[in-house]
């Protein structure tokens, strides 16, 4: 490990003890888990997991500290091994040849694909500004395709959101999730894992239940609604945050 990437994790040691704090104090108020706290201070990276996820545990670490958050992640990035080369592009002299007739039909499919999802989404997020139950996200193909998880096997795990009438029966509220950008996230529904995975920006999904457990890849990319009501974002782009709801 270089001495740059070393001295990144003294940096965040010595401003938290500056401050007089342990781990599990900056853990209550960032809602971090202190072990990953400790493994920022001790250069564990494979503790945390990705370089995306590594990247926002400093950028909020490092907002907590009062320390650069961009300079952090730069460090950060300077430990990385460099990518693979890519393949040389195609000569610029040649010209490229036109696209094959399945290939503009193709275009034109994920084009027609693409104005559904948004009208979509956008009809959803009206409708829980509104304080109205979103549509449920089986109304088209390509929700579907996002939101719900697959099994190892292939096949689609069961659904995991009540239908309206139920949660009023045994009184639970509603929690509804809508991605502005790409984030991964991991749902837990009264004690059991309902969504997880990396899901593309537009995605929705609806909760029932009495307690919600949401863990976000990129909390500024996520719009999180209780019961119809906008509670807003839990973080910035880039922040991996974790919070429990009461429903």
């Amino acid at each position: 490990m270089s001495g740059a990437s070393n001295a990144l994790g003294e940096r965040f040691r010595a401003a938290r003890e500056a401050r007089g704090i342990s781990l599990s104090q900056v853990a209550d108020q960032i809602r971090i888990r202190s072990l990953y706290l400790a493994a920022i201070e001790e250069e564990k990276w494979g503790t945390i997991g990705a370089p995306v996820y590594v990247r926002g545990f400093l950028r909020t670490y490092a907002r907590f500290l009062g320390l650069d958050p961009e300079e952090a992640v730069a460090t950060f990035n300077r430990t990385l091994p460099p990518p693979p080369p890519t393949p040389e592009a195609s000569s610029p002299l040649r010209e490229a040849p036109a696209p094959p007739a399945i290939g503009r039909w193709a275009i034109w499919v994920s084009a027609v694909v693409a104005m559904l999802l948004i009208a979509f989404v956008t009809f959803n997020e009206l409708s829980l500004r509104q304080g109205a139950p979103p549509p449920a996200a089986t109304s088209t193909p390509a929700a579907i395709a996002q939101a719900t998880p697959v099994t190892a096997a292939g096949a689609p795990a069961p659904e995991a959101t009540a239908t309206p009438a139920a949660g009023v029966a045994d009184g639970t509220r509603s929690l509804a999730l809508v991605l502005s950008a790409a984030s991964w996230l991991r749902v837990t529904v009264d004690g059991n894992v309902s969504m997880e995975g990396t899901f593309p920006a537009g995605t929705s999904k609806t909760f029932h239940g009495k307690t919600a457990l949401v863990r976000l890849g990129n909390a500024g990319g996520v719009e999180i609604y209780v019961d119809g009501k906008d509670f807003g974002k839990l973080g910035k782009q880039g922040d991996v945050v974790e919070h429990a709801f009461t429903l």
